[in-house]
């Protein structure tokens, strides 16, 4: 590399330093979570842990590499076992399972969508999305987040041959799209809707698809788990014409290694898991309600996990989170570019876990740095 473009790196990363935007990795810090996704703390239950282990006791194979991309050698009864076990879960024809989630939406919005077509996004749906509509032939466009007059207006627009992508729950505003209406308006234009439930999945038993009973309106739902699930993978949900499409022109399906078998099974474990432990989820949502009564300004939902306390003074925010780590408390500070200048915010991820006097100490610092 020559020095010029050497030179070049170094002054973008040098400017990311200077308006404080600079990212670095860490070691995992030690305190009170308010930061990370493990909504349900499953990540650290013992018990979920023994049930993996015993898994992997009774058959240390899981543990092997998968050799190959699944149409290879690296497909396997679990995988498939797995993938039927989840469609039969949200009642889907079909179901097929990615490293990530970041895969998962690279893989449908970068091969469905095709040169004619058009896809339109909320605004504020994640980066992955966007990744993937550049990859695409398709052409790209945004409405307004959860404004279903903005996005009407384009569908009329643009006519027949939509995609539209959206979240159930938004991971940066923490709060939930209007589903229901835009599955109706979707339906109405006779477009494809394509629902991320990254962030709702567990916390609202199968995600809010599931709970508003829209299968059949919904062209395809992609479902985490390293979030409420505290493993990791994806799985597209859909119809088995989808599914066979994406195996043959998936480019990030195709060309990946498959992950462990030990992974798939983590997530069938799971599942198995939150259907025996219906207090986790309901021990958030007492957190959560417990949090709103506080007196906190937040454009979040009153039922997210993720309560956004905006902060457009960049000083100011660094300040709040640095008292926040000096007293043991983890939080997220968001700065542009990852959301539009002025709206940087404290983002604050709920748990079951959380204590009362927890969330108390973080409303009472919060409170003293910004409102007095």
């Amino acid at each position: 590399m020559s020095s010029s473009q050497l030179s070049h790196l170094q002054k973008a990363l040098d400017r990311r330093k200077e308006n404080g935007t600079f990212r670095s990795l860490r070691s995992k810090s030690e305190g009170i979570d308010f930061y990370s996704n493990d909504y349900l703390g499953l990540s650290g239950n013992k018990e979920f842990q023994q049930k993996i282990l015993q898994e992997i006791t009774n058959n240390p194979a899981l543990l092997s590499g998968s050799t190959g991309s699944r149409l290879i050698s690296g497909n396997s009864f679990v995988a498939t076992e797995t993938e039927e076990y989840i469609a039969r879960q949200h009642q889907y024809a079909s179901a097929l399972l990615f490293p990530s989630g970041y895969n998962a939406n690279l893989a449908l919005f970068s091969t469905l969508p095709g040169r004619n077509d058009t896809i339109i996004v909320d605004e504020q749906i994640h980066r992955s999305v966007h990744d993937a509509c550049t990859l695409s032939h398709a052409k790209k466009i945004k409405f307004k987040h959860n404004n279903l007059k903005d996005l009407e207006e384009k569908l009329e627009r643009q006519g027949r041959g939509c995609y539209i992508g959206i979240e159930s729950l938004y991971s940066m505003e923490g709060d939930f799209a209007p589903i229901e209406e835009i599955a109706e308006l979707a339906y109405r234009y006779d477009a494809h809707l394509i629902v991320d439930e990254a962030h709702a999945f567990g916390v609202f038993g199968y995600g809010l698809v599931a709970k508003y009973q829209l299968q059949d309106k919904i062209f395809a739902t992609v479902i985490t788990y390293g979030k409420a699930l505290g493993a990791h993978g994806a799985a597209i949900l859909t119809s088995h014409l989808v599914r066979d499409y994406l195996i043959n022109f998936a480019s990030p399906f195709i060309y990946t290694t498959s992950a462990q078998d030990v992974q798939w099974m983590s997530i069938k474990t799971g599942y198995d898991f939150l259907k025996i432990h219906p207090q986790l989820p309901e021990k958030l949502k007492h957190n959560i309600n417990f949090l709103r009564t506080q007196g906190l300004k937040t454009p979040s939902s009153e039922d997210s996990p993720i309560q956004a306390i905006l902060i457009p003074d960049n000083q100011q925010l660094k300040a709040l989170q640095q008292t926040l780590s000096e007293k043991g408390i983890l939080t997220y500070a968001i700065y542009s570019p990852t959301v539009k200048e002025g709206t940087e915010r404290l983002r604050i991820c709920l748990h079951s876990f959380n204590t009362g006097e927890e969330i108390m100490e973080l409303v009472r610092t919060i409170k003293e740095a910004i409102y007095m």
